[in-house]
């Protein structure tokens, strides 16, 4: 009866989705091909963070200097990057998520300012401060002014117009009274938004939403675990490593109803590929943190997703982590980039996971094509098994040391890598088609882990394990590494130590140089092909933000937006001591505040005389070695 009813509901909305079939947003796709501006959260649909600009190159970066700057009027942690289309800038921010419309020929003048109303209830239910991580906007048709997305921290999703501010529509994405909040970036695509969930340390189930852009009306919902008509899995036609997933997958997998409650949220960056009509997305950890209360793969969390765009029905899908033990989230940006993988060219999906391994698959199959560790502390696994015809095929090799499941419930687990904000967080990489390379700001960070058990009350943290934090032992001291990777060999190029987590999205240009902000204030250019440092400059605050380029009136600008706070910096966020709060983040930054304070301010840069050809640097040096 569930299988007959699985395949009618999966019917049922196939005939939805081709009924509003449309033509890909070419408005969209046309803004983004335009290096002058930035109208995507992550710079492209394949989340590339690449730009064609070059006026700004290695020979003359190191002339960069403020242009002018723009306070938010808001603290805590400032994620994500603004935009621009056309001579506007819109910025966003954390609680109560203001979003500004600056005008670009005066400097950063307010054109317009949109104040949410928000129950500051909402605050406490945020796991890991009171981020958020951008805006979206779509182009308006036959001259009609666009719209700006916003997802507010109560899950609201607002349409703007983005002339004037003024509010177009809203529709409610979840519930903070159960501990569902919104911290994700919208993606706008076709005639459509796609819209995540947080909240897998209250016990949320996660979800990906469709809403339709011109009203605001759900046009599709895929949950990550539970039935295959709520998931919308086909189980004779979703794939996962070449395979059909089969009837009831994800229930299967679960002890009694726990899949309800077993998180799988949505909360990174969402991906798209108008050739192959695919959306791709991570999914969360499984809640709670304690394994020994969830017996099982916990299907379908920690897993990549490739969805139809028109449907959501899946097309594959491919758990990295199963039964995850570490809450090592798989949401962190997938990254579309035609590569060479083993000599041949592949249409490739690269994925730097929080377990410490970076995934290459074919991203038109699922095909998994290589899985490597991207920072040599990893230890919690010997490796990802290769091997098509073995039945552990696809699966990380546990070690019994380092695994909480084995060391079992009230036992401190200790020295495991990475800690469990992963060997990188949400903070999104770059890719250079120019070299060829991934440049990835990672943590190298371990912890000790004791699982305990806990009960579930909705709207009530449901973690159930105690952790501390600190630097990957017997390596350069410091707490991150910024590394360039070839995804095709699964090799580090150059990796560059620091002294704290690189928790900044990177951002590769033309002009062979790599930008990347640091949690002390720094934003820093590097050499895209040796990584030898070329600028740095001391940001108000801390950087969480991500860096982004546009040009304006014949120059190019980089901008960025500091702000201490997020996972790493909750500590200085929220005035938290214990070192033990913030999921374990307290004590292992606790020397964080020596180096930053509290702020909130967006930060442009220019090169005042681009035109100048400046002397081409020294020979660099050997690229540093990873350690």
């Amino acid at each position: 009866m569930l299988k007959m009813m699985t395949k009618a509901m999966l019917a049922s909305c196939l005939m939805v989705g081709l009924g509003s079939v449309a033509s890909a947003n070419e408005g969209l796709i046309q803004l983004e091909g335009d290096a002058k501006q930035w109208v995507q959260p992550t710079g492209n649909y394949a989340n590339q963070r690449y730009s064609t600009l070059a006026a700004i190159n290695k020979n003359n970066v190191g002339d960069l200097q403020p242009a002018w700057s723009f306070s938010t009027g808001v603290l805590r942690g400032h994620e994500g990057s603004p935009l621009v289309v056309g001579d506007t800038m819109y910025v966003h921010t954390p609680f109560p998520n203001m979003v500004y419309a600056l005008d670009l020929n005066e400097d950063g003048a307010i054109k317009w300012k949109y104040e949410p109303q928000q129950d500051p209830n909402v605050i406490p239910v945020m796991c890991c401060d009171t981020v958020n991580r951008g805006v979206a906007y779509a182009p308006g048709a036959n001259g009609q002014p666009g719209t700006i997305i916003l997802h507010q921290a109560d899950t609201t999703v607002v349409a703007l117009n983005a002339d004037t501010g003024e509010q177009i529509w809203s529709v409610k994405n979840g519930d903070a009274s159960k501990g569902e909040t919104g911290t994700a970036a919208p993606m706008v695509f076709k005639d459509k938004v796609l819209i995540g969930i947080s909240g897998g340390e209250f016990g949320v189930r996660g979800s990906v939403t469709a809403y339709n852009l011109a009203d605001g009306k759900q046009a599709w919902r895929a949950y990550s675990t539970g039935p295959d008509a709520e998931m919308l899995f086909d189980p004779e036609k979703t794939m996962s490593l070449g395979k059909p997933v089969g009837p009831d997958s994800s229930i299967k997998t679960w002890e009694g109803d726990q899949w309800q409650i077993g998180g799988g949220t949505t909360w990174g960056w969402y991906a798209y590929d108008p050739a192959l009509n695919l959306i791709y997305y991570g999914t969360g950890n499984p809640s709670t943190w304690n394994p020994a209360q969830r017996p099982g793969d916990n299907k379908w969390s920690m897993t990549i997703m490739a969805r139809d765009a028109d449907t959501g029905v899946a097309k594959w899908v491919y758990q990295m982590t199963p039964h995850d033990e570490w809450d090592f989230d798989g949401v962190n940006e997938m990254i579309l980039a035609d590569i060479d993988v083993g000599g041949q060219q592949r249409k490739a999906l690269v994925h730097f996971d929080r377990n410490g391994f970076a995934y290459t698959l074919d991203r038109e199959t699922g095909e998994l094509l290589v899985a490597k560790k991207y920072d040599p502390a990893v230890n919690w696994a010997t490796e990802v098994v290769m091997d098509p015809n073995s039945d552990q095929y696809g699966r990380p090799q546990v070690v019994d040391q380092y695994s909480t499941e084995f060391n079992g419930e009230d036992v401190n687990t200790t020295g495991i890598c990475p800690a469990a904000l992963g060997t990188k967080d949400q903070q999104p990489a770059s890719f250079s088609p120019k070299t060829g390379l991934f440049y990835v700001p990672t943590n190298h960070v371990c912890m000790d882990y004791e699982p305990f058990r806990v009960a579930y009350t909705a709207g009530q943290p449901y973690v159930g394990a105690t952790l501390s934090m600190f630097p990957a032992p017997n390596s350069h001291g410091g707490m991150g590494n910024f590394i360039a990777w070839d995804a095709g060999k699964g090799e580090i190029v150059w990796s560059l130590p620091e002294q704290f987590s690189v928790w900044s999205g990177a951002l590769a240009t033309a002009g062979d140089i790599v930008f990347y902000g640091t949690l002390e204030g720094y934003l820093k250019a590097v050499d895209s092909q040796t990584g030898e440092e070329l600028y740095k400059f001391k940001t108000p605050s801390g950087i969480i933000g991500n860096v982004m380029t546009y040009e304006h009136g014949g120059q190019q600008y980089v901008a960025v937006l500091s702000g201490i706070g997020g996972w790493a910096g909750i500590g200085l966020a929220a005035g938290l001591t214990d070192p033990n709060a913030g999921l374990g983040a307290v004590g292992g930054y606790a020397s964080l505040s020596k180096y930053t304070a509290l702020g909130g301010q967006l930060t442009v840069f220019t090169v005042p005389d681009q035109t100048a050809s400046n002397a081409a640097p020294a020979a660099a040096p050997a690229a540093p070695a990873a350690n």
